[in-house]
Order: structure tokens, then C-alpha cells, then sequence
């Protein structure tokens, strides 16, 4: 037998020996799983070893994006697919899904859900076909059918092989970046959402161009901030945003204009909303009667535009501000900043992450001029050599037949390159000297020195600028996002305005959707759903009509009153004597009451008092509290009217007076919680209203504050005066157009709003303006009537869309300054000074005014106005003013101060001196009491 048959054999035997110790060990091992079965785990370990395993995959490698690039990995794994097909035409998105399966192990789906995302943000992908919209919220078409690529912006500044760090993908046949190179604040940008296991991730997305600004204002040591900018424009108030780490919130509103009175325009929605969520909460307060609209049309395309109709009467001011209370027009946002940093998730401001993306920039700028230093210096290297090779004649080495072996003749060459070794910038290796020797002959023919001079001068004025950009980094990391800024920023623009929203009370805004019914003596109060289940529907009395949201006050005749929740039907006391809306802080409405004081021929009071704050549901006195204390009269005055009362007097033997009349506009208006002021110590029969009397409550004052663009009575602002009554507010556009409004604090103001003023109707106004058909400079003058309607935009320039308008003045007697341009024949022209006054006469504001000169203006200017002539009658008219004035003052010192009296006894009552001014009449539905039945 052949000794390799002996050696087959015994590897023959040694292998079944080895196979029959396998099957034992198998059967073993089946044995311990079915042992395993049946044994008992601990949760807690399950949790330390299973979950906490899952918890950390999820965190890590799905849900939240890294600091380095901004990126999570699926966002990655799509990039650097996209940049493998890159070949400057546009690929199919189910090709480059298919491609990133390659790195990414969780399928298709999320893939191509992740590609359109970043598409629809239109920064690093360029797209062909439909990728849904943003607006509408409407699907992408399927992969098979959109095309996309990487877009230049991505290719400058997201990828470069030579800076990237790799590892294997996740089955080891391929490798991804770890991160990619991305020198551009990408996260922060784009913006980023994920929900891990117990963590959760989001970014808001901010502006190119601010994003930026900031870096290069961080790497000048200059304060910057940063403030969410979303694609779909809107209104935001970042008064809370704090940097965008968690617990922070904006709040974002869609923007509403006003076409006509019957008309609103939605053409920008709140970030994270769609125009079919949006007019679907519409819809449903509309259904809850929160809002009341006529009908809501979608006609949103590329750009968004809802179009909501008002029912008549409605209005379109607080309308807006039902839509902002109640709907998805506003909508808040709480940011949540985490990010990847060294494996571990971390919880940072937006500026942190900004300075860390700008320090990591200026890394990335950094080795990559290294990178081009050693390149160039590998090229100059290079050529130095190969000319020293050719214009030396070393390259004649190749053809002694002198050296025995190769190896003596490339030694040979190496050591005719010693004379010129300090020459070069390192050292001749044997590598090189190959390399010159694999030239070909015809090469030495062809070499050009001069050539090769020129070249070596432009290496080393490139590496003389690389070292420089190099000690310079900052500035030259600086010079590179000003170059991005430059190349891409153009278009990118901030969408979204900031400001700051005013508080929106829903109270105060919501619609009126229910009607108030009260039964006075018994004390029931119902809407109208809770009429209808009444018997004895014709025992209530209609009150207001009012909101579900609304408070109510009620008034009894013992001198109770308290505020509760507004409810389908509810008992809110016997001997109702007024009922009523509340509206909290409401400083106007006055309450005018007459009580007595205690039993049937006490002392009676007279008191003014105001309800603005009150505890719901508990139960308030506008007496003194004693027992048997009853309301004699009592009226609710929403603007402060102060009403005449005729008193009359239980009839009494040698009573001077039974009757008298009484003015509360000697009574100052006090807390809920003041006695008032001693009407009568005799007890009263009965209490008319003699006279309705006028407001006491001064003019309101009013300022415009132009941070939220709203009016108010706080002193926010800029102060447009006190307004009372029918005072009117003046709003001027851009464009030429004006519109007046009411001082209603509710009233909202468009954004081409240039001045705001309180109306006056003898105001004359001096305008110059290019008219549209002509082209040329016209004046016109007018005052604005008062029979203007309200809230409806008017033009003084013209209903041409060409005309152009310039400015105005308000003087008296104007002086305007032309200056002109010089003529086609080089002629040129003084300036000419006109007095508007005498050029053209106060007309309408429809007239088209009057042509200010045949020759080319280039500018205007209005100057001081003139002074207007003082005539004798003036000077005469004037001197009688002051002599009058002056006796009313010596007048006023001499008269005695006011003094009430009791009507009975003559007897001082307790009085009250007020400041008031009478300036409105009016008044409210009047409660008062015939005493006699009582006392007899």
C-alpha cells in the first residue's frame, strides 16, 4: 500500500471521530434549548441587555441627525448614493433607492420617504416631475415616475473623497462615509424631525442667507442670532424661542388679508399645516358656531390662496381673530435641539450648534488646504525633476552600455542627480527615478524648459496663496461662505415676518352663536337649545344674543350680583333685575344704582361703580350687606352715560320738597365695593329716569404699535390721540391708496400700511405722484371726505396700475422745490420753487390734479411751509378770545364749590367733586321701583 493511501485513511477516520463528536455536541445543545425554554428570565436583565440595545440602535442610527453634517443616516446613505450615479443628468428615484438598499438595511419605503423630504426642500436635490407640495400636502408621485440629482450646491459643499472618513456598510460588501464633509450649517438649514425610543429630535428649519450671516459674524467674534424661517412664508412671534433648545415654542400664524368688507385672503399658512387641514378647522368652528362664514374656496396652486366669503354683517376684523383663536391659522411649535455628538445624543441651543458646524467648516477648509499643499508640492517635485532630467542630459544614462545590470544603471541615474539635490523641496526617491525612466524617447524631443518654468512659477504662486489661506484660516473659511452666500443665496430671502402677537382673547373674538333668554322672577336663565325644551317659552325674555365661550353677570333686587359660565339652562337666583354679557377688564360700561340701606325707611344711597375682575360663581353686594337692603333704581350705561333721576319722596307733614331731581354726573365713578353717596334720609316712593344725560368717561386714547400692528390703550407705540364717538382712523399704502376704520382696538392693518393717523376731515392733503398714463410728476390737492365708506381701500393716484406714488405733505401753505433733469441737447434748468396753495386749487381725491412742468423732473422736495398773513380782524378777534378767557378764570375762582343737599331735610349730603366730560348721550334699559305698596 502506497503511503498516501495510509494518510487518506487516517484523515478518513479522523473525520468521522470528529463528526460523531459533533453530533454530541448538537445533541447536547438541544438538550439546553429545551431546557431554556422552560427557564425564567428576569425582566430587569431583559430590559439592561434587549431593549436598552434596540433604545441605542433606534437613537443612533435612525432617528436623530448627526452634528458633523447635519445628517441622519438614511439622509446620508441617499447622498452618497446619489453622488456614486452622479453623472449630470437626472436619475430615476426607484434607480437610486435600489442603489442605497445597498447601505441602508430598513427597505425601500423609508428610503423614497426620506428622498422626497429633502427634495421638497429644494437644497441639496434638484428635482424633474411631481414630488408632491407642501402646501396642499398632496403625495409625490411613485419612484418609477420622478427623476432627481444632486443639485450644485451640493456638490461644492457635501462631498470630497479625500476628506471623508469610511466604514463597511452594514452587510461588508461596501463602504459609506461616516459622515460627510459638509461645510455649511445643513442641519439647521434644512431643519430635522425624528422620534426615537424615549427621545425624540426637532429641528426647525432657518434662513441661507441669515444662516451664513451668523457664521460669519461667529468667526468675527460678533453677537448673532438665530430665527426659524419656514418654506411656506406665514407670520412668527419667537418671544419664546430660547435658542431653540427644549421647553421653547413659536408660534406661527397664517396671513390674512382683507379683499373687501365681505372677503378674506389666507395667502400663507403656518409651517407643518396643509390649505385642506387648514379649511377643514374652519369648517368644523364654523360648524360649532365659533366663526360664521358663507363658504370657503381652495385656489391654491404654486402659490397658496384660500378665499373665505363673510355672511353680511360680519366682522371681517374679529373674524380674523376667530380664525387665528379657534383654527389651525395659528398653531405653536415647541423645538427640540438634539443631536449625535460622539455616539452619545446631546441636548444644545441652535447658536451651540452653528459655532460647532462653523469650527468644523473651517477644519474641513483647513485639511483640505493641506491636501492641495502636498499636491502641489508633489507636482512641483515632479516637474522640477523631469526638467532637471531632460535639460541636464541625465536622461543619456539610459543609453551607456556601461552598467552590467539595471539596477547599476537607475543607480547610475540617481547619482547623477546628486550635484542638484538642493535644488529640490525633498528627497529623489527610487520610485521617481523609475518613473522618469518609463518616458518615452520621443518625449526628450518635445520637453519644453520654458514651459516647464512657467508651470513650476504658477505651483509655487498657488502654494505660496494655500500656505497663506492656511495662517489666515479664518478669514479665508470667511471668504468661502461669502462666496457661497454670493453663488446660491440669490432668491432666498426670508419668507416668514417676524413679530409679535398680541394675546387673543376666544371670549372676546367668538362669534355670537347662541341667544340669551332670562325668566326674571324665577330666576332661570337659558339659550336658545335650552328654549326649546321649555314649556313656557313665552315666560322668557330675550336678552342678547351671545357665545357658548361667554360669562354672564346678573343683578338681583336685594343688591347681589354675581358672574357665571354661560350654560343651556341654569338658576342663577329669584328677582333678576338685569342680566348681560361680561366682558372681563371692561372699564366703560358704568353701573348707576340707588339703594336703601337696610329696612323699609332706611337711609338711601346713590353710587356709580364699574365690575372689570370678579371671581366666577361667588357672590358679591353692591350694598352694605345689611338685611332687607334693596335696589331702587338701576341702569347698565356702556359708555359711562350719567342719566337724570326725579325722585319723589314719601309725602310727610311739613316736608319743604317731595320731589326732586337728581344728575349722576356729580357722582365720580368708584370700586364695586363703595358705599355711595347719601341720596335721601326720607324714604322713597318712587324713582323715574327724568333725562338720559351724556357720557361722563373722558376721550379714549389710543397708540398704534407697530411690533404687532395693532392698536391699543396701554401706551404701546406711537400715540394717535383720544377718540371719541365717531372718530375715525386714517390709514396711507404704498401704492397711493387710503382707507378709514374705526379706533376699534380689534382692527387689523395691512402690511403695506407706510403712515397711520387719526382722521381729520378739514386735513388738506398735498400729493405728488407719476401718473400712469403719462408718466410725468402731477400735484393734486383734497381733503378727504367724511362720507368716505369705512374699510374699504381707496386710490388718490389713479385707477391706472401704472401710476406711482411719491409722497405727500399736510401743511397749510406749502412751498415745493422742483429740480430737473438735464435736457437731451445738455441744456439744463434752475430749480423752480412753487406755492402748492396758489398752483392748484383743494379739489377731491378722485381728480387727477395738475401737471407740475413740461420739463423731466429728477426730484422733489417739499420745503418749510409759508406762514400764513395775520389780518387786523384776527388780531381783533384773537384779543377778545384772551379777555374772555381771563374772566372765566376770575369767574371760576370766585364760585362756590358745588354742594348737595337733601331734598327733604336741607341737610349737607356726602358729595363727590369729578372732573367729567360730557360728550355722548346714551344710556341702557332702566330698573326702577314704585315703593309705595311696600311701605304702606
Amino acid at each position: 500500500m502506497d503511503i498516501n493511501d495510509k494518510d487518506d485513511i487516517e484523515n478518513k477516520n479522523l473525520t468521522e471521530g470528529e463528526a460523531n463528536l459533533q453530533q454530541e455536541e448538537t445533541l447536547k445543545d438541544a438538550e439546553n434549548d429545551r431546557n431554556d425554554a422552560f427557564r425564567v428570565v428576569p425582566l430587569k436583565g431583559m430590559f439592561e441587555n434587549w431593549f436598552l440595545d434596540y433604545a441605542s440602535y433606534v437613537i443612533l442610527e435612525r432617528a436623530v441627525p448627526a452634528i458633523e453634517d447635519g445628517l441622519k443616516p438614511v439622509q446620508r446613505r441617499i447622498l452618497h448614493s446619489m453622488d456614486e450615479l452622479e453623472d449630470g443628468r437626472f436619475n430615476k428615484v426607484a434607480n437610486i433607492v435600489g442603489n442605497t438598499m445597498k447601505y441602508h438595511p430598513h427597505g425601500d419605503a423609508s428610503i423614497g420617504d426620506a428622498l422626497v423630504q429633502m427634495a421638497q426642500k429644494d437644497l441639496l436635490i434638484e428635482t424633474q416631475g411631481n414630488f408632491g407640495n407642501i402646501l396642499t400636502g398632496d403625495d409625490a408621485a411613485a419612484p418609477r415616475y420622478i427623476e432627481a440629482r444632486l443639485s450644485r450646491f451640493a456638490k461644492d459643499v457635501v462631498f470630497n473623497p479625500k476628506t471623508t472618513d469610511w466604514t463597511a456598510s452594514y452587510d461588508g460588501r461596501n463602504r459609506e462615509p461616516i459622515s460627510l464633509p459638509v461645510k455649511f450649517p445643513l442641519l439647521l438649514a434644512q431643519g430635522a424631525e425624528g422620534i426615537a425610543v424615549g427621545l425624540a429630535s426637532k429641528f426647525l428649519p432657518h434662513n441661507f442667507i441669515e444662516l451664513i450671516d451668523a457664521s460669519i459674524a461667529y468667526l468675527r467674534d460678533e453677537p448673532f442670532v438665530l430665527y426659524p424661517d419656514f418654506p411656506t412664508g406665514g407670520l412668527m412671534d419667537v418671544t419664546n424661542y430660547n435658542d431653540g433648545i427644549r421647553g421653547g415654542r413659536v408660534r406661527i400664524r397664517a396671513k390674512i388679508s382683507q379683499q373687501d368688507k365681505r372677503t378674506l385672503v389666507i395667502t400663507e399658512i403656518p409651517f407643518g399645516t396643509t390649505t385642506g387641514s387648514v379649511i377643514e378647522s374652519i369648517i368644523k368652528e364654523n360648524d360649532k358656531g365659533k366663526i360664521k362664514i358663507k363658504k370657503i374656496d381652495d385656489n391654491t396652486a404654486e402659490q397658496c390662496e384660500i378665499i373665505i366669503f363673510l355672511n353680511a354683517g360680519v366682522s371681517p376684523d374679529q373674524t380674523i381673530d376667530a380664525l387665528y383663536a379657534f383654527t389651525q391659522c395659528e398653531v405653536s411649535i415647541s423645538p427640540n435641539a438634539c443631536v449625535i455628538v460622539n455616539e452619545h445624543p446631546v441636548f444644545m441651543g441652535v447658536s451651540e450648534i452653528l459655532r460647532a458646524t462653523a469650527d468644523r467648516t473651517m477644519e474641513l477648509l483647513s485639511w483640505e488646504l493641506r491636501l492641495l499643499i502636498d499636491e502641489l508640492e508633489s507636482n512641483w517635485h515632479w516637474i522640477s525633476l523631469e526638467k532637471l532630467f531632460f535639460e541636464k542630459g541625465i536622461y543619456k544614462e539610459l543609453e551607456k552600455k556601461d552598467y552590467d545590470t539595471w539596477e547599476d544603471q537607475v543607480t547610475g541615474i540617481e547619482r547623477r542627480f546628486d550635484p542638484y539635490r538642493d535644488l529640490l523641496k525633498r528627497e529623489i526617491s527610487r520610485d521617481d527615478v523609475l518613473k522618469l525612466c518609463d518616458k518615452p524617447v520621443r518625449k526628450i524631443s518635445v520637453f519644453d524648459i520654458k514651459k516647464a518654468d512657467e508651470q513650476l512659477a504658477d505651483i509655487e504662486t498657488k502654494i505660496e496663496e494655500a500656505k497663506y489661506n492656511l495662517d489666515n484660516i479664518v478669514d479665508y473659511t470667511i471668504r468661502f461662505y461669502e462666496t457661497i452666500k454670493a453663488k446660491y443665496g440669490k432668491g432666498r430671502e426670508r419668507k416668514t415676518e417676524i413679530r409679535n402677537f398680541d394675546n387673543i382673547s376666544a371670549v372676546a373674538v367668538a362669534a355670537n352663536n347662541e341667544k340669551l333668554y332670562v325668566k326674571k322672577e324665577e330666576g332661570f336663565v337659558c339659550t336658545g337649545d335650552g328654549l326649546k325644551r321649555e314649556k313656557d317659552k313665552e315666560a322668557y325674555e330675550f336678552v342678547c344674543d351671545c357665545s357658548d365661550l361667554d360669562d354672564i353677570i346678573v343683578f338681583h333686587d336685594n343688591g347681589t350680583y354675581m358672574v357665571t359660565k354661560l350654560q343651556s339652562k341654569l338658576f342663577v337666583g329669584q328677582h333678576v333685575i338685569h342680566i348681560d354679557v361680561f366682558r372681563k377688564n371692561d372699564d366703560r360700561t358704568t353701573y348707576n344704582a340707588v339703594y336703601r340701606d337696610g329696612k323699609v325707611g332706611g337711609i338711601s344711597y346713590v353710587k356709580r361703580f364699574a365690575v372689570t375682575s370678579i371671581t366666577r360663581d361667588k357672590e358679591y353686594d353692591l350694598t352694605q350687606g345689611k338685611p332687607e337692603s334693596k335696589v331702587l333704581y338701576f341702569t347698565a350705561n356702556p359708555n359711562g352715560e350719567a342719566e337724570i333721576i326725579k325722585v319723589q319722596l314719601k309725602p310727610k307733614l311739613k316736608m319743604k320738597k317731595s320731589v326732586f331731581d337728581y344728575d349722576f354726573a356729580q357722582l365720580a365713578v368708584k370700586g364695586r365695593s363703595s358705599r355711595g353717596n347719601l341720596l335721601s334720609k326720607q324714604p322713597i316712593k318712587l324713582i323715574t329716569k327724568h333725562d338720559d344725560g351724556v357720557s361722563t368717561l373722558e376721550a379714549r386714547d389710543i397708540w398704534y404699535d407697530e411690533t404687532v400692528r395693532r392698536l391699543n390703550a396701554e401706551g404701546r407705540g406711537t400715540y394717535l390721540g383720544a377718540f371719541e364717538g365717531e372718530d375715525r382712523i386714517l390709514q396711507i399704502f404704498a401704492n397711493g391708496d387710503f382707507k378709514i376704520t374705526s379706533f376699534d382696538l380689534s382692527t387689523h392693518f395691512d402690511d403695506d400700511m407706510v403712515e397711520i393717523k387719526k382722521y381729520d376731515s378739514d386735513e388738506v392733503f398735498s400729493v405728488v405722484y407719476i401718473e400712469g398714463e403719462t408718466q410725468k410728476y402731477y400735484l393734486k390737492r383734497f381733503a378727504i371726505d367724511m362720507d368716505t365708506k369705512l374699510n374699504v381701500r381707496m386710490s388718490f393716484v389713479g385707477e391706472n396700475e401704472a401710476s406711482q406714488y411719491l409722497g405727500h405733505n399736510t401743511d397749510e401753505l406749502p412751498r415745493l422745490l422742483l429740480s430737473y433733469k438735464v435736457s437731451d441737447a445738455g441744456k439744463s434748468f434752475p430749480d423752480d420753487e412753487i406755492n402748492v396753495a396758489e398752483f392748484i386749487a383743494v379739489k377731491s381725491y378722485k381728480a387727477k390734479g395738475k401737471r407740475l412742468s413740461n420739463k423731466e423732473i429728477e426730484s422733489y422736495q417739499f420745503l418749510e411751509p409759508f406762514k400764513p398773513e395775520v389780518t387786523e380782524e384776527d388780531q381783533e378777534e384773537n384779543a377778545d378770545e384772551e379777555t374772555s378767557d381771563m374772566l372765566s378764570d376770575v369767574i371760576d375762582t370766585h364760585d362756590d364749590p358745588m354742594e348737595v343737599v337733601d331734598a327733604e331735610t336741607g341737610d349737607d349730603a356726602e358729595t363727590e367733586n369729578t372732573d367729567v366730560s360730557k360728550n355722548k348721550k346714551g344710556g341702557n334699559d332702566v330698573f326702577q321701583m314704585d315703593l309705595f305698596d311696600d311701605e304702606k
